[in-house]
């Protein structure tokens, strides 16, 4: 006879991804009907519905957790719920920053595409299985080929888009074969199993098979956040790719990619306490030794950039590098009763959101200034913006201040979690010893690399006049955008604790898998 709790658990799943249904809904109905009637207002319109329609469904409808959790595909889970309104309101704001660069003849695969990719990354937040997580990773993906092809017009922009999808399906096949070993050495595909059984395997022997897995899944998501020496794409595609479409890419896939990350490690879900993958894996050690190339490599090549677009995706690899700094942290494995408040991963979901407001907002400024006929491509393009676009040149310059890190701005909240979280990680009880406070040391020195060219293009912006005029764009959607976010940027600087609190909420500190007596 059939248990009635697994009927209810599958019967359950289509109302936890009631805003994801909506937002496939409305692209669906945005492509259908935009060959016949292609408008850029009206499509930006419905999509702004949908949008609307899927955040009135996350803020209305009441989901339970399932009766039996590991036959469910989908959690709803705190953490669920945040990666869930970060995906809404970053897919909201980008439909205005995209205004200046989406025209008549592919409004509506822009927009819809656009939702798609927001749905696939609020089903990375709810995902509690393998095939779930994958198949929510290629939602997010897929539509972002057509993105970069859509406006594929120069070589520069046909090589932008070809990188990304050669690369990007690479990393795609990389981690199925990563999930087909996790799948054969636990037998199952539920998130919460693997960790569990992972975590009682490794009590007494470590098995060599789960560490490829951990490598090889560490590879895949290494594409998606542009960690080293999978950030190579990073560049051309910035530099080749519309600069809406850059914005997605630069936020979107870091978002999904971390949490992915730290759902498959067990960092993340409703019992969080079956680490698979602690300091005795030298797993941690791996990803801190990734986290410092990556931050070091990103701010010594951003050095060396004259192109903005350039520049700007050599600070998202640093940032990267940053940002794997929670997920090392995290395991550490403070209890919850000795636990300092900052677990590595809450601090990461704070920088994240300061990340997607500084980045997005960076490249909005951009697309609002560029026009065809006068792009914005190096820093000199941008001398004397402050005498021209005095809006403009104060928002970029928000955007800048926070990347350093800056107090009063967001990204300084971020940067301050993850310096604490990394000083206040125990250093007695795991095999990683002092390198969290090293790591502190490293990300501290690279701040500073990156205060320098940052404040350079403050600087060019300030305190030289221009050498040609920018004429700047007629697309308000993207400005009002710009000014939003600088000053979303600013607020949260002042006053972090909304997202600190929410982030605390998402992601608890997990308490330390219980001792097996090998007796």
């Amino acid at each position: 006879m059939t248990d009635p709790a697994l009927i209810q658990t599958f019967k359950g799943v289509f109302r936890l991804a009631g805003p994801e249904i909506a937002l496939v809904g409305t692209a669906c109905v945005v492509f259908t009907f935009g060959c016949f009637c292609n408008r850029r207002w009206l499509w930006f319109v419905v999509s702004m519905l949908g949008v609307i329609l899927a955040a009135v469904l996350a803020g209305t409808v009441k989901t339970e957790m399932p009766a039996v959790v590991t036959a469910s595909s989908l959690i709803p889970d705190s953490a669920a719920a945040f990666v869930r309104w970060v995906a809404l309101i970053t897919a909201f704001v980008l439909l205005f920053v995209a205004w200046g660069e989406v025209d008549r003849t592919n409004a509506a695969e822009y927009y819809a595409c656009l939702l798609v990719s927001a749905a696939g990354v609020s089903l990375v937040g709810r995902a509690n299985d393998l095939v779930t997580l994958f198949l929510s990773l290629e939602l997010l993906s897929i539509p972002t080929y057509i993105l970069l092809y859509l406006p594929a017009r120069t070589k520069l922009n046909q090589e932008a888009a070809a990188k990304y999808f050669l690369l990007s399906v690479m990393s795609s096949a990389i981690m199925l074969f990563g999930f087909s070993y996790l799948y054969g050495l636990t037998g199952s595909l539920n998130l919460a199993v693997i960790a569990d059984a992972l975590a009682k395997a490794h009590a007494d022997a470590l098995n060599p098979m789960a560490l490829v897995a951990a490598v090889l899944v560490i590879a895949a998501v290494g594409f998606r956040i542009t960690a080293v020496p999978f950030h190579f794409y990073a560049p051309d595609v910035y530099e080749g790719g519309p600069a809406g479409v850059v914005a997605q890419l630069a936020f979107f896939p870091k978002l999904a990619g971390f949490v992915a990350l730290a759902r498959i490690f067990g960092l993340l879900g409703p019992d969080a306490r079956h680490i698979p993958f602690d300091a005795n894996t030298h797993v941690p050690l791996l990803l801190w030794i990734v986290a410092i190339l990556t931050m070091t490599l990103g701010n010594v090549l951003a050095l060396l950039q004259d192109n903005v677009r350039r520049m700007l995706a050599y600070s998202g690899v640093a940032h990267g590098g940053y940002m794997l700094m929670g997920i090392v942290i995290a395991s550490s494995l403070p209890d919850t009763k000795d636990a300092p408040g900052i677990g590595g991963i809450d601090a990461l979901l704070v920088y994240l959101v300061a990340y997607g407001m500084m980045t997005v907002g960076a490249f909005a400024v951009i697309l609002y200034l560029s026009t065809p006929e006068r792009p914005v491509e190096s820093v000199d393009d941008l001398a004397g913006l402050s005498q021209t676009h005095p809006v403009s040149a104060a928002a970029m310059a928000v955007f800048l201040f926070s990347m350093i890190g800056l107090p009063l701005t967001a990204g300084f909240a971020g940067k301050l979690l993850l310096f604490v979280g990394a000083f206040t990680a125990p250093t007695d009880t795991t095999a990683m010893r002092n390198l969290y406070l090293w790591m502190a040391v490293f990300a501290a020195v690279n701040a500073a690399i990156g205060a320098y060219y940052y404040l350079r293009v403050v600087g060019v912006m300030f305190l030289r006049t221009p050498l040609r005029p920018v004429a700047g764009g007629r697309a308000i959607p993207t400005f009002l955008a710009a000014v939003a976010l600088a000053g979303g940027t600013l607020f949260f600087g002042v006053y972090p604790e909304p997202i600190r609190k929410a982030a605390q909420k998402a992601a608890p500190v997990p308490a330390a898998p219980a001792k097996v007596d090998a007796k």
